[in-house]
């Protein structure tokens, strides 16, 4: 059986819109769409569109929990190298933490800078100690120095310095001629620079 869906548009002045089920059927059919239209976008409006942006919330959220995961797991994996590595970390600091001198060790120290000069035929016309420099664990102790020698004497002086026990670090280089100077055959020069030392500074300080 065929249902005419046909409006009579002459005829809807007829209607009585509170008498609903003399209305034509396709009318009724129209009305119907168009509420449940209505609901429907409603319902996205008020309630479906905020869970999507939830659900998309949410799901960026999953994405960044299992890259958190993904290298917390590499790191559980790795756990026993980084270890391994830890300790060897650990023992190279502890050796470069004994190179640095104690409090009762820096006047030694300083003594074997000068020796290291003297014995390689370097006149020191100044060597002088500055105040120290505190960092986090440890202090700089300058020392400015101006010594007059040849260019050999000062590169074995250089070279001695580091094979020291401690540890001795050469700043501010500054060479110039010595006015015509003339020691061991070669012209003599005056280095003037700072050297750097570096003491330990022990907890109860």
């Amino acid at each position: 059986m065929a249902i005419d869906l046909k409006i009579d548009f002459s005829e809807l002045s007829k209607i009585d819109p509170n008498d609903v089920s003399k209305w034509p059927i396709a009318l009724k059919a129209i009305v119907i769409v168009a509420l449940s239209v209505g609901v429907l976008g409603a319902g996205y409006w008020f309630d479906t569109q905020d869970q999507i942006a939830a659900l998309e919330v949410a799901e960026r959220k999953e994405q960044e929990l299992k890259d958190v995961y993904k290298i917390k797991q590499s790191k559980a994996a790795n756990l026993e190298a980084y270890r391994a590595q830890m300790d060897e970390m650990k023992l190279s600091f502890g050796a470069m933490l004994r190179q640095l001198p104690s409090k009762t060790e820096v006047a030694e120290l300083l003594v074997d800078v000068s020796q290291t000069g003297l014995q390689n035929g370097l006149e020191f016309d100044l060597f002088k100690p500055e105040a120290e420099v505190p960092a986090e664990f440890y202090a700089e102790l300058p020392i400015k120095i101006r010594v007059s020698g040849s260019y050999h004497e000062f590169g074995k002086f250089v070279s001695d310095l580091a094979e020291l026990p401690r540890i001795v670090t050469l700043h501010d280089f500054a060479i110039k001629p010595d006015k015509g100077a003339i020691k061991n055959g070669e012209s003599s020069l005056i280095m003037e620079a700072t050297a750097k030392t570096y003491r330990y500074i022990e907890e109860e300080e």
